[in-house]
């Protein structure tokens, strides 16, 4: 698992991140070495005691995550969390350990208290980025997960994971050069005047224009001009029969403007309709997630409940089985009530070990489901991503071959404003 730890104060604000309602379940396993078992007292607890000291970052903060879809026991997490506080020299320091759960991850957070009471001085922890890594290694390791390369190598790391993640836009598929030329050749079949001929056209995603040297062609929606004789597979001279009112019709810079317009307002509409109905199922999804969340913690105190109540029965059951009275002094001079209580300390400690495990248990079977759901979350935000990108990418586009016709236009206007002769100007009249 992935360990990152660092030195820090405000026990406060360390204390309310831990503890904060935006994770779907929060659980403070431990709290150990503090006069309170309340995480913000034990904390700010930790904060007055630095107080007698001149250490400003009193807390060293761990951080454990472990695989994505790997189920990682309670007693696994609290062996890592052993494992670095030994390597860091934190050894019966005051902690706390809290547990996340998150989109269908699991993960744990640990807290030390660094000011030692007997001296008054703060633990140094020198290289504990080196050490932390190094045990991460081992665990990744020993537990048979896959090791991210960036641990393997520091220079393997991949620069994205430092950011947030970015989807590449589709590349366009070009269409094949056939079905142009049979999209053209129907259409002037089909029609037998100029005005006809625009309209097939137009249904087929085409804009008939004026061509600056071939006389008339069409565009696509992309802005693309295609020569009408060429693509038709006719003469141009048969072309000027059939088409023949060319001062009508808009020249191509005029189409391509003319295009820009209407794809920009229709990638617009599709826009919002895509959001739409993105944001309707997402919302469908997030009021499955919560229905699941306020099920699961039902499941969970439900279980708790359970297993406080087998607890309650079997210590009054443990207290049954000392004698009283006579009998009592007899067993303790002979030494029978000794090992009336190891009997009733191994058999707590194993139904603690047990109870431990059905959490766990119930943990992962419901992390299963919960992944499950963020799957579907993950793959709809990923396609909301990809196909509102791509339109906006295009919109940019042709708003930018807009901006680029009113260039022109403004570009030959002031041409045709300075070539235009000036008035002469009449100088005053001088009288003899």
């Amino acid at each position: 698992m992935i360990l990152i730890g660092n030195q820090r104060g405000g026990a406060k604000d360390l204390a309310q991140h831990l503890l904060k309602q935006e994770n779907e379940h929060v659980e403070v396993h431990e709290v150990r070495g503090f006069a309170s078992h309340n995480l913000m007292a034990a904390l700010n607890e930790a904060y007055a005691i630095s107080r007698a000291t001149r250490c400003k970052q009193f807390l060293f903060s761990l951080s454990l995550n472990p695989p994505k879809h790997e189920n990682v026991s309670t007693e696994t997490f609290k062996q890592a969390i052993n494992r670095a506080e030994e390597k860091l020299g934190l050894n019966d320091q005051p902690r706390a350990i809290v547990f996340h759960e998150k989109n269908g991850r699991r993960h744990c957070h640990a807290v030390w208290s660094r000011i030692k009471l007997d001296e008054m001085k703060a633990v140094q922890l020198s290289f504990s980025k080196r050490r932390l890594i190094d045990l991460s290694r081992e665990l990744f390791l020993e537990h048979g997960w896959t090791m991210p390369a960036g641990l393997r190598q520091s220079h393997e790391r991949d620069p994205r994971n430092f950011t947030l993640a970015e989807w590449q836009q589709a590349k366009r598929i070009g269409k094949d050069p056939k079905q142009i030329k049979a999209v053209f050749q129907e259409c002037w079949s089909f029609s037998k005047t100029q005005n006809t001929f625009a309209h097939t056209l137009k249904e087929r995603g085409y804009l008939l224009a004026r061509g600056d040297r071939r006389g008339f062609v069409a565009l696509d929606h992309r802005g693309e001009v295609f020569a009408v004789s060429k693509w038709v597979g006719i003469k141009t001279k048969e072309v000027r029969t059939r088409l023949t009112d060319e001062k009508n019709l808009p020249s191509v810079e005029e189409a391509r403007s003319q295009i820009a317009k209407d794809m920009t307002a229709r990638l617009e509409t599709l826009s919002h309709e895509q959001m739409t109905v993105f944001t309707t199922r997402r919302a469908e999804l997030e009021e499955k997630r919560q229905t699941l969340v306020r099920q699961y913690q039902a499941e969970r105190q439900k279980l708790i409940e359970t297993q406080q109540s087998f607890w309650q029965t079997k210590q009054r059951e443990w207290r049954s089985n000392f004698n009283k009275g006579m009998r009592g002094l007899f067993d303790r001079l002979t030494g029978r009530r000794k090992q009336i209580e190891e009997r009733n300390e191994q058999e707590a400690w194993q139904i603690q070990m047990r109870q431990q495990q059905e959490r766990d248990a119930l943990i992962f079977a419901q992390l299963e489901t919960r992944r499950a759901l963020q799957a579907r979350i993950e793959r709809l935000d990923a396609l909301k991503s990809y196909r509102l990108d791509e339109l906006e990418h295009d919109r940019s586009q042709y708003q930018a071959m807009r901006e680029q016709r009113l260039e022109q236009l403004e570009t030959q206007r002031h041409e045709q404003n300075r070539d235009r002769p000036q008035p002469r100007q009449r100088g005053p009249e001088w009288t003899r």
